[in-house]
């Protein structure tokens, strides 16, 4: 059974940071590209970054862009998300995903995902 579980969310000041991670079990982590998504109040879950199986691929939405960083350990089954320079609209519940593929960046190429963690930001 395939699981992932956020964890590192929290309430933060603008302009403050936050490290999310993300564990798995059940999948073959090291060939899956993974990602992290959002969804804020009333607002559709939107693309936040993803990163290919190797890692030597990354992809992140505009809004987070040089902000942001994703990265893994295959070693230990985990992803995380850093992020700095945090502003409001970065409020949203984030999860994590895993793909099918070794490459993904699109939502819909994402069929396993967790339960989310709450990032709140204070302006």
């Amino acid at each position: 059974q395939v699981q992932l579980v956020e964890s590192g969310g929290g309430l933060v000041q603008a302009g403050g940071s936050l490290r999310l991670s993300c564990a798995t079990s059940g999948l073959t982590f090291s060939r899956r590209a993974l990602g992290w998504f959002r969804q804020a109040p009333g607002r559709e879950r939107e693309f936040v970054a993803a990163i290919s199986w190797s890692g030597s691929s990354t992809y992140y939405a505009d809004s987070v862009k040089g902000r942001f960083t994703i990265s893994r350990d295959n070693a230990k089954n985990s992803l995380y998300l850093q992020m700095n320079s945090l502003k409001p609209e970065d409020t949203a519940v984030y999860y994590c995903a895993a793909s099918v593929r070794a490459v993904a960046r699109h939502e819909e190429d994402f069929g396993s995902w967790g339960q989310g963690t709450q990032v709140t930001v204070s302006s």
